[in-house]
C-alpha cells in the first residue's frame, strides 16, 4: 500500500522498519521539528527522522497541520493509508479525510483504558495485569476511534515502563503489519463509553517518593517512571534516581517510612522495596551491588 508513516519517537521506529520490510510504499514520513538537545543545544532530529533519513524516505515535520498549505501538501502524497504512532500533533479532520482508507493510529493500551498521552506509564503505576495495542480508526476525538484489532500481554511482575515499552513496540509493528494485510475485512468495534480512563502526561512533580505510601504504590511509581522522569528520592543530600524495584519479603512492622534495612531495601508506610538498580545525580545508572560498592546508604532516605 501507498502509506504515509507519521511518528516521532524511539516507540515509532521498529513500526517504520516493519511497514518498510513488508514491503509497503512509504510515500512521506511526518515527525515533529528537530530541536535543540545535548551539551551544545544543537537541534536534534527525532528518532524517526533519523531513521527516515538512513532508510533514504522523504521527511516533513511541520509545526502545525492546521494551515491550508500543510493541509494540501499532506494531500498531495495521495496515500492509501497514513499509519500514526505517537507522532505528537492533532490531526485535524481534512488530514483525517485525505487518505483513501483513513488514518490508522497505533495505541500502546487496552482502549478505551488509558487513552492519551502516557499509557504504558499510567498502567504499570495502576498496577494493571494486562495491557497491549489497539489499531484505531482515527477520528477527531482523543483517541475515541473504532478498534479494528486487540491485541493482549501480560505485564511481568518487575517490569519496568521502559522494558513494556519495547515490548508492545514490537508488537505494534506486527499488529499493523497484519492489520495492513487485511484491512478490507476488519470490521471497525466502537469503543465502549464504561472503562474509559485517561493517561495524563507526566509530571515530573510525581516522581518524588513519598516513603510514607505502602510498598505496592512505591513499587509501581519506581518502575512506572523508569527510566524517564525516573523516581527520586534524597541520600545525604544527593537526589537518587530508583530504577528498579520489588516488593520486599522481609519488611519490620517496627521500621520507620524511610529507614534502610539493610542493602538497598527501604521501609515504607506499610512494607518495604527492594531496589534492584540506582543512579546518582550526574552519574550513570547501576546495579544495586556496584552502586553501595564503597558508599553505603545513609539511615534513613527522604528528604
Amino acid at each position: 500500500m501507498r502509506i504515509v508513516f507519521m511518528g516521532t519517537p524511539d516507540f515509532s521506529v521498529p513500526i517504520l522498519d516493519a511497514l518498510v520490510d513488508a514491503g509497503h510504499e512509504i510515500a512521506a514520513v511526518y515527525c515533529q521539528p528537530p530541536r535543540p538537545a545535548g551539551r551544545g543545544k544543537k537541534d536534534r532530529p527525532t528518532p524517526v527522522h533519523a531513521r527516515a533519513d538512513a532508510l533514504g524516505l522523504p521527511v516533513y515535520h511541520p509545526v502545525s497541520l492546521r494551515t491550508p498549505e500543510a493541509q494540501a501538501e499532506f494531500a498531495a502524497h495521495q496515500a492509501e493509508v497514513a499509519v500514526v504512532v505517537a507522532y505528537g500533533l492533532i490531526l485535524p479532520q481534512a488530514v483525517l479525510d485525505a487518505p483513501e482508507k483513513g488514518c490508522l493510529n497505533i495505541h500502546a493500551s487496552l482502549l478505551p483504558r488509558w487513552r492519551g498521552a502516557a499509557p504504558i506509564h499510567r498502567a504499570i503505576m495502576a498496577g494493571d495485569a494486562q495491557t497491549g495495542v489497539c489499531i484505531m480508526q482515527m477520528e477527531a476525538g482523543l483517541d475515541t476511534g473504532p478498534v479494528l484489532s486487540r491485541h493482549e500481554t501480560p505485564i511481568a511482575a518487575g517490569e519496568t515502563t521502559g522494558a513494556l515499552h519495547d515490548r508492545l513496540s514490537d508488537i505494534g509493528a506486527q499488529a499493523i503489519v497484519s492489520a495492513l494485510a487485511q484491512l478490507d475485512d476488519l470490521i471497525p468495534t466502537p469503543q465502549p463509553e464504561d472503562g474509559v480512563t485517561y493517561a495524563h502526561k507526566i509530571d515530573k512533580a510525581e516522581a518524588e517518593i513519598d516513603w510514607s505510601k505502602t510498598a505496592i504504590e512505591i513499587d509501581r511509581q519506581i518502575r512506572g517512571l523508569s527510566p524517564f522522569p525516573g523516581a527520586w528520592t534524597m541520600a545525604d543530600g544527593v537526589r537518587v534516581k530508583l530504577l528498579e524495584s520489588r516488593v520486599a519479603d522481609d519488611a519490620r512492622d517496627t521500621a520507620q517510612a524511610g529507614q534502610v534495612l539493610g542493602g538497598f531495601t527501604v521501609a515504607c508506610g506499610e512494607g518495604a522495596v527492594q531496589i534492584g538498580r540506582a543512579q546518582r545525580a550526574g552519574k550513570s545508572a547501576q546495579d544495586v551491588d556496584e552502586f553501595l560498592r564503597g558508599k553505603p546508604l545513609p539511615s534513613s532516605l527522604g528528604s
